[in-house]
């Protein structure tokens, strides 16, 4: 369990990592958007392949992948509808980070319990499994520091939300090698199929068009690259 723990908070980590790169140089606008642009592109890769491709292969066609992403997909909408609020009262910098953070928690959690899970089947973690873990989350914090950096918010503040979700994705990760083992496919087909729900949901109402607003049409390609880059880190996972 602790090396499940482990790996988790490692994955983890770079959202840390994120909010101190904009702390030591605030990115351009166009730059972040490309940055954006391209973590989405890495995020479309592992909805498609590494969350709902594996649901569908653990459920053999039952329900609960279609349960489980509808699910993910509604408790960001509901979750984001709360945190837009805020931005009705003129923080929609604020709101637009705190968005991100979300779609960060809702697919973190899911993900690294099913890393602690698969650490738990195979004894070991693959280094392409955690460099698109790594790679995933990077620019999701970059953005979103952005965002509330913007908004006022103080880089204490930030860096202590980005350690707290680095730290609840450990945990979960721990709780998946410790509570999943014995799950059955319908509930591991859920568990994987709310974190894409949730994170589509979040890449097409947050990051993919704020991603278009900063870097204008090059962020299409930058969203190309990423998805590629991903496919092929899946790749590399799935030979090893």
């Amino acid at each position: 369990m602790s090396e499940a723990f482990l790996w988790g908070l490692i994955g983890g980590s770079s959202l840390v990592l994120g909010a101190l790169v904009v702390f030591v140089h605030r990115l351009a606008k166009r730059s972040l958007g490309l940055i954006m642009g391209f973590g989405a592109g890495v995020l479309l890769s592992a909805v498609s392949f590494e969350l709902i491709d594996e649901a569908l292969t653990v459920s053999s066609g039952e329900g609960a992948t279609v349960l489980g992403f509808f699910s993910g997909a509604l408790m960001f909408y509901l979750g984001d509808s709360a945190i837009a609020r805020i931005g009705k009262k003129g923080d929609e910098e604020g709101s637009s980070g705190l968005s991100i953070v979300l779609g960060t928690v809702l697919d973190g959690i899911p993900e690294s319990a099913v890393l602690g899970l698969t650490i738990l089947q195979t004894g070991s973690i693959g280094i392409s499994m955690l460099v698109a873990v790594f790679i995933s989350n990077l620019p999701e914090a970059i953005g979103a520091s952005s965002s509330l950096l913007k908004s006022g918010w103080a880089r204490s503040r930030i860096l202590a939300l980005w350690i707290g979700v680095a730290l609840v994705s450990a945990v979960a990760a721990a709780a998946g090698y410790a509570l999943l083992a014995d799950a059955s496919p319908k509930t591991l087909a859920f568990v994987l199929a709310f974190a894409a729900g949730a994170i589509l949901t979040m890449l097409s109402t947050t990051m993919i068009p704020e991603a278009f607003e900063d870097a204008k049409r090059p962020v299409g390609l930058a969203t190309t690259l990423g998805f590629a880059v991903a496919l092929a880190i899946n790749g590399l996972a799935a030979s090893g």
